[in-house]
């Protein structure tokens, strides 16, 4: 699946200690050029967790457009995933949080 930058995913996430995976949401940072030119997609983590908080979490506000049933964080931890593994797309980013993760991610990557 090739992904626009700022859709909202659900991918496996595998645990450390067991063959399984669990389905999550995480965000696509990357380019659909990016993507679609090394069959991978860049992505970061999409959080629920109130009590580890990360410096720069961006809160998404409009959790109805983004596919997100709970409040949620996006949190800077970057992956790349092979994109025949992304499962679905559940929803995307309003303006306004696009606009506030473009804002600390580039704080963030000094980019």
């Amino acid at each position: 699946m090739i992904c626009k930058p700022y859709d909202v995913v659900e991918v496996p996430f595998p645990f450390i200690d067991s063959p399984k995976a669990k389905s999550r949401k995480a965000l696509v940072i990357s380019r659909e050029t990016f993507n679609k030119n090394n069959s991978t997609t860049v992505l970061a983590m999409i959080t629920s967790a109130t009590n580890s908080k990360w410096f720069k979490d961006v809160s998404v506000t409009d959790l109805k457009k983004a596919g997100l049933k709970k409040p949620c964080y996006v949190r800077f931890k970057l992956f790349t995933i092979q994109n025949n593994l992304i499962k679905r797309k559940v929803g995307a980013l309003s303006s306004f949080d696009k606009s506030e993760v473009r804002e600390k991610l580039s704080q963030s990557l000094n980019v």
